[in-house]
């Protein structure tokens, strides 16, 4: 272990880790603050890793972010509606384990990119998805967990549902932060299991776990200073963006 450490900080070059540093902060940020950030910092962190290991190493920075999200807003928290989405989240999460290893890459994204615009669409009719019907519910958690475990990307669709649910935005934090940390649990061991995450790729992420910290503390100011309708349009936008790099990609 005394040399496990030097030699995985040794193996990535300073502007690597300048950029991942980038990453963590957004991943911190996202968590406190506006969480379709996290995929602007998957997207940088695959442009400096291969993509495995850059899933593997956002993984962590979010669980990281997700300890500290959770603590933030462990009052403003929809149980029922976590416990409603789990099941349908696990079925999705081993859908996309399997895909991962059964599509190609490229055609899986801009599917995903096209779905996501689809939501974006329908999510500005009147009746805003008839949300409360169980059953969308059961699809927009299945969807979130296809996404997350194929490309750390389950925030657009559960920030869409939220939405549509019209949850105020410390409401809608603190379900998603704690809808997310059960998520990214569940992921662990599929991720361990397709050697996504590793004692390298962890290394890594510990390494800049200080800096994902920085970002909740920016984030936990900033959405002070955010009213309910700049949040809302600021969340669309992300979810625009991230619907368009997908299909894009």
């Amino acid at each position: 272990m005394t040399t496990f450490l030097p030699a995985v900080w040794a193996s990535l070059p300073a502007g690597t880790w300048l950029l991942l540093g980038v990453c963590a902060l957004l991943v911190g940020f996202s968590k406190t603050a506006l969480g379709g950030l996290a995929l602007i910092a998957v997207v940088l962190a695959a442009q400096v890793l291969p993509t495995k290991d850059s899933t593997g190493v956002v993984l962590v920075m979010l669980l990281v972010g997700d300890l500290v999200a959770t603590w933030t807003y462990r009052r403003d928290v929809d149980w029922r509606l976590i416990v409603r989405l789990i099941p349908p989240v696990v079925v999705g999460i081993v859908a996309g384990a399997v895909f991962l290893n059964a599509v190609d890459g490229l055609l899986l994204k801009r599917t995903m990119g096209v779905i996501l615009l689809v939501l974006l669409v329908i999510g500005l009719w009147p009746d805003r998805l008839a949300a409360h019907r169980p059953w969308v519910g059961m699809a927009y958690g299945g969807l979130a967990g296809f996404t997350t475990m194929v490309a750390n990307g389950g925030g657009p669709p559960m920030s869409l549902y939220l939405l549509a649910r019209k949850y105020d935005k410390l409401r809608f934090l603190g379900t998603t932060a704690w809808f997310f940390f059960a998520v990214n649990l569940i992921k662990v061991p599929f991720s361990i299991a397709n050697g996504i995450v590793r004692p390298d790729t962890a290394a890594v992420s510990l390494s800049l776990a200080p800096l994902v910290l920085v970002g909740t503390a920016i984030g936990r100011l900033t959405i002070r200073h955010l009213d309910q309708a700049l949040f809302d349009r600021l969340v669309t936008i992300l979810v625009g963006v991230a619907a368009v790099y997908l299909l894009l990609g």
